[in-house]
């Protein structure tokens, strides 16, 4: 279990090294971005994503997966992070992400720690990026080297986000469409679900399939129905994705 989860991560990382920069091409991008603009850049931020995750260890996988949410939406642009103000609607209350994306006030920090020894500098879309880098490797998942030289989207959009992001209750055929619509395989849909090794659900999500689904070990679904009943009490509760490695 051990060595099959390790190569998961490692080709997990892989590709989201190369998802990253699929989405980026528009730039030009290099992991010495920072390096003379704002030398500190990197180590300011790891600190302040390690010091989160330290604190509520279930902050790794939210960070990872709010950078996948940014960037299937506009590209890895960091345009999850605007919030909705009465002229604009973001990304954040998209069915897919409305009580769900964690992490952004981590983000927020990193940004106000990085602006404090080199402001007008880091952009928050490549904090972002970082985020996901560190997090990974402070619970001891693999590291990747990330390029760096993004730009904040000035924009955002709600519709894409609805459109366009996978949700749990999606069937196979919809969410290889999904990937595909990005120029993602269903192979690659499949490598990019593996960081599910680690992070947590909320019943809602997968109460359908513990009572209802006949294709699942009875076992497992009498043990998650313990803490999901089959109403609609319990919503936000909390299960792993992974029971071996859920951190």
């Amino acid at each position: 279990m051990a060595s099959s989860s390790k190569f998961a991560w490692i080709a997990i990382a892989m590709f989201f090294a190369l998802f990253s920069l699929k989405h980026c091409q528009a730039y030009y991008l290099t992991p010495n971005y920072y390096d003379y603009a704002c030398p500190q850049a990197l180590s300011t931020i790891r600190t302040v994503i390690r010091d989160a995750i330290a604190k509520e260890r279930r902050m790794a996988a939210s960070l990872i997966r709010l950078h996948f949410h940014d960037c299937f939406v506009q590209g890895c642009d960091g345009s999850v992070l605007l919030k909705d103000t009465p002229w604009f609607t973001g990304e954040q209350t998209a069915l897919p992400n409305n009580n769900s994306i964690r992490g952004m006030e981590i983000i927020d920090a990193a940004k106000r720690a990085v602006e404090a020894v080199c402001p007008g500098v880091v952009s928050c879309a490549d904090i972002l990026s970082l985020a996901a880098r560190d997090s990974s490797e402070y619970v001891d998942g693999p590291t990747w080297t990330v390029k760096l030289g993004r730009r904040d989207s000035t924009t955002a959009s709600r519709d894409l986000a609805e459109a366009d992001l996978p949700i749990a209750f999606e069937n196979l055929d919809v969410l290889i469409g999904k990937f595909a619509k990005k120029g993602l395989d269903a192979k690659e849909m499949v490598v990019l679900s593996g960081a599910h090794t680690i992070g947590q659900a909320q019943c809602v999500t997968f109460r359908n399939r513990i009572y209802n689904e006949t294709n699942i070990d009875p076992g497992f679904a009498i043990h998650r129905r313990r803490g999901c009943p089959s109403d609609n009490a319990g919503n936000g509760n909390l299960a792993p994705l992974d029971p071996v490695t859920p951190n």
